[in-house]
């Protein structure tokens, strides 16, 4: 049973959705230089929320939703990231003011991809504890100019996904080794300066919460062989529970730490850091789920060098898992239960009430007589919820579910090709025409769901 004051949203980030390149003193964003192949839309306009602010608000609205996942721009708010922005804090004002006038509870992320070019340039970014200070000065603006009516707030998005994309946080390291170590360094920075957010935090929003926002780890062995057995349980520590356990206990995995002591990538530190790390912890942790992963031991001899870097370990590799409905955006196969059972483990190891802040289904969308036909989203969506209904039926506390993504949303490597959008947004890749928004038929099966759940 969906408690009365459980959160229906939907999510969006900043550097995907808003547009406004150059506009409003926004700084230049590692997201604004990253290399996108031709033929591919980038950033610069990407779903044009920047100039479609009122009426996305009205579509939040008229969806029923009472919860809207987003983020701060860094670059929009802090311009090159050192100086505040009073443009851009006066966007997040407006879009802040008019979710609250809906009844919409905002809920933001500090940092979801995007950071400012600038730092990379000057310090190379999250690889020096200069870039520490600078998140957290912006964060401090943020709890400032917007804390007292935001009272939800994410920390990092996906920290494996952004410590691991080089195209995102400016590590071009040519040497494997080095990169590796340059990797797991970033991570700490991240983690360090997320613990002294939090403690900034409470000083200045008192009664608000704040957390994490993880991509949640559902890893299942390719066979029940000892060997997939024990490389799956690598697989989460490196995947998952490195940055959660360092979020919530101020510290890594026994497992991680020797891994990366036999490497030589363990991270620099100082002693005054884990009083820092110990004590500051999070109010809850956002879920970002769309499918598990399937894990085997790494073979003798084979060659893992082509592998995403989070990947490239010799205590486990990607398998296979025939059990699931695989498509073309969905490689890795549709796997409703595994939101249940990963959010299950989560809460038994941590101890946190959490958010879905991310779930959804890929699709390379088209127009029918001005309509979009959505069925296997409504599919999608309609399984993953039955999940987080068991799941609140069995006592574990979840926030709300909010699905990825309210409109459609420009995809880091495959532009608008890539759709997942509650609301369809009119232009392609080459085209960016007028941007024109058209709820798909998922719009209305949701707001139905939100409507009907609400009167029961």
């Amino acid at each position: 049973m969906v408690k009365k004051d459980f959160y229906w949203g939907a999510s969006t980030s900043a550097f995907q959705v808003e547009g406004g390149f150059g506009e409003g003193g926004k700084g230049i964003a590692t997201t604004d230089v990253r290399h996108v192949p031709e033929g591919i839309a980038d950033s610069k306009i990407a779903s044009d929320h920047y100039h479609h602010l009122s009426e996305d608000i009205e579509l939040m609205a008229d969806l029923g939703i009472d919860l809207y996942r987003f983020s701060f721009n860094w670059t929009r708010v802090m311009g090159e990231g050192d100086q505040p922005n009073q443009e851009g804090i006066d966007f997040y004002n407006r879009l802040i003011d008019g979710c609250l006038e809906k009844g919409i509870t905002p809920f933001p992320t500090l940092y979801h991809f995007e950071m400012p070019q600038a730092l990379v340039t000057k310090f190379d970014g999250w690889k020096s504890r200069k870039c520490i200070d600078y998140f957290v000065d912006y964060a401090k603006v943020c709890f400032q100019h917007f804390g007292d009516r935001v009272k939800l707030w994410g920390t990092i998005n996906e920290q494996l996904i952004v410590t691991a994309a080089s195209d995102l946080n400016g590590n071009h390291e040519t040497d494997a080794d080095e990169k590796m170590k340059q990797m797991y360094q970033m991570s700490y920075n991240m983690s360090l300066a997320e613990k002294k957010t939090i403690q900034v935090f409470r000083k200045i929003v008192r009664d608000g919460q704040i957390g994490p926002v993880c991509s949640m780890q559902v890893v299942y062995p390719e066979t029940p062989s000892p060997r997939n057995i024990l490389a799956a349980k690598n697989a989460e520590d490196f995947l998952q529970n490195c940055f959660l356990d360092m979020s919530v206990f101020g510290e890594y995995p026994k497992s991680y730490c020797n891994y990366l002591n036999e490497k030589g990538w363990y991270p620099e530190t100082e002693p005054a850091d884990r009083e820092i790390l110990k004590k500051n912890k999070p109010d809850l942790i956002g879920i970002n789920y769309y499918c598990s992963t399937c894990i085997r031991a790494v073979e003798p001899g084979e060659d893992t060098s082509k592998l995403p870097p989070f990947y490239r370990n010799e205590r486990f590799t990607l398998g296979n898992n025939p059990y699931l409905t695989k498509t073309k955006w969905m490689e890795f196969g549709i796997d409703p239960e595994g939101l249940y059972i990963g959010m299950r483990s989560i809460y038994e190891k941590y101890h946190l009430p959490m958010m879905v802040t991310e779930n959804g289904l890929a699709y390379s969308d088209s127009i029918e007589d001005g309509q979009i036909h959505d069925v296997y989203r409504i599919d999608y969506l309609e399984q993953h919820i039955k999940q987080c209904e068991r799941f609140m039926e069995e006592g574990y506390p979840l926030l709300g579910y909010s699905p990825w993504s309210l409109l459609d949303l420009v995809s880091s490597h495959q532009g608008f090709k890539k759709r997942y959008g509650l609301i369809f947004v009119d232009r392609t890749d080459e085209d960016p025409k007028e941007c024109r928004r058209i709820p798909k038929d998922s719009y209305y099966w949701y707001q139905n769901k939100i409507k009907n759940t609400k009167k029961g």
